[in-house]
């Protein structure tokens, strides 16, 4: 164990590297835990997109949730905007997910077969 000396005489506050992420105590500069968490993302899916639509939290009002977009997140957010265009509401990118206020999943289970992609309706 350090003696009392050893542990007072320690750097105690250092401005050199500025900002740290808390994650990987990284100057924020360098820090890549969010493109680590964006590949981690990507490598969890299995190429389906499920459609399905909640009610939970959100005080009863309807949403269609979209999940399993093999994107990053630049360009799953430029997809949003399309949908949501297409279903003429709005919306929002959350956690990869995105959401679309309002019941809408036949209109966007035929546009995303159309773009390419493999969906499936999930839920209820």
């Amino acid at each position: 164990m350090p003696s009392l000396q050893d542990q007072l005489r320690g750097l105690v506050y250092s401005t050199e590297h500025g900002e740290l992420c808390p994650d990987c105590r990284q100057p924020v500069a360098e820090c890549r835990c969010a493109e680590l968490a964006e590949q981690a993302r990507l490598a969890e899916l299995d190429g389906i997109v499920r459609i399905r639509r909640e009610t939970s939290g959100r005080k009863g009002k309807g949403v269609t949730t979209i999940a399993g977009v093999p994107l990053p997140e630049a360009e799953l957010k430029a997809l949003a905007k399309q949908l949501k265009k297409v279903c003429g509401t709005g919306g929002a990118v959350k956690e990869g997910v995105i959401e679309i206020q309002g019941d809408h999943r036949d209109r966007l289970k035929a546009e995303l077969q159309a773009r390419g992609y493999t969906v499936k309706l999930a839920g209820g």
